[in-house]
């Protein structure tokens, strides 16, 4: 069994067709799934699918592209939308300044918000981070100095000095369907410098399908293409490799219940 750790159930055409979703994924072997909150005027949506399906949990916050629109988040409203049960992290969150949709200061400004919120809760940080390294570590160096708190640096296809920093504070690494591009050689590389115990998988699905899949919406039962490059790439038995990540997801959202587990 596998896990979706980043997944957007809400966009897309996943909406029209959530059952055939839902279906795809336990064939694929999708035991669970984490829909982002990217912003907080949908954060009812996320709410509604991961209390209709037991294997769907959900997270709340505000995606950097979303500043300028929803500025001047506070921590507390986070901390109170994080109180339910199946929303179990704080994010997306960063920094984006690949396309510069809000000011620089904004994102920052909500990015500090989501990690006060994430030491408050104890819920990991979901981190978007583009084109913006070396002030997202600045800051989470920073923030980090005031307390720690927990994080997963999403669809990483940052340098590997960004994934050396991260690492050292103590953060996880999720990687996504870019990684089986003929483009992607660098981040290819990178991940073998990932401890498999800071390893996680996703799909970021309805965006960044991969191959064999590429240019098709995605969904979560794609990040088994995802996890077959990564078991071949890094000489790793399939097996071990879906255990790992799944343990692994558990240990970092800790308040998620394995199926088993589920009342």
């Amino acid at each position: 069994m596998i896990v979706d750790s980043h997944c957007h159930l809400n966009y897309g055409t996943m909406m029209e067709d959530m059952s055939g979703v839902m279906a795809r994924a336990k064939n694929a072997g999708v035991e669970t799934m984490l829909a982002i909150n990217a912003r907080l005027s949908e954060y009812d949506d996320v709410l509604a699918l991961a209390k209709k399906y037991d294997h769907v949990y959900g997270t709340v916050g505000s995606h950097p592209h979303e500043a300028e629109k929803e500025p001047g988040i506070g921590a507390e409203e986070l901390v109170e939308k994080s109180r339910h049960e199946k929303i179990i992290g704080i994010g997306e969150t960063g920094l984006d300044f690949f396309y510069e949709y809000a000011p620089r200061d904004l994102q920052e400004a909500n990015f500090r918000a989501h990690i006060t919120a994430s030491r408050e809760t104890g819920l990991p940080l979901i981190v978007h981070a583009r084109d913006a390294d070396d002030l997202c570590i600045e800051i989470m160096r920073d923030e980090m100095g005031k307390g720690a708190y927990p994080a997963v640096i999403h669809c990483f296809t940052a340098s590997r000095a960004f994934a050396e920093a991260s690492l050292d504070l103590g953060f996880y690494i999720s990687i996504s369907g870019i990684v089986t591009f003929k483009s992607a050689k660098d981040l290819q590389e990178t991940t073998k410098i990932i401890p498999l115990d800071r390893l996680l998988i996703e799909t970021d699905a309805p965006y960044l399908s991969p191959v064999p899949k590429r240019g098709k919406p995605n969904e979560p039962s794609y990040v088994k293409y995802t996890a077959e490059f990564l078991s071949n790439h890094l000489k790793i038995p399939y097996e071990e490799l879906a255990k790992t990540t799944t343990d692994n997801f558990y240990t970092l959202f800790s308040k998620a219940k394995r199926p088993c587990q589920s009342l």
